[in-house]
């Protein structure tokens, strides 16, 4: 195994988070405005724009 595969696999973990944010965020009943704002986020900060819609943009927030 070489080394730089585990980061690989974090790309490939976050392009899969992202994806289905998106889809989520679409899928919502949100304004328009709204859904383009967290898409550009998601897309433009990958891994903080996912921690940030997770705590702060999904309807009901962490179940935790």
């Amino acid at each position: 195994m070489r080394w730089d595969s585990g980061y690989s696999l974090i790309g490939l973990v976050v392009l899969v988070l992202s994806i289905l944010a998106i889809v989520e965020i679409f899928k919502s009943g949100r304004p328009m405005s709204e859904k383009l704002l967290w898409t550009v986020l998601i897309l433009v900060f990958p891994i903080v724009g996912l921690i940030i819609y997770y705590f702060f943009g999904r309807a009901g927030g962490p179940k935790v």
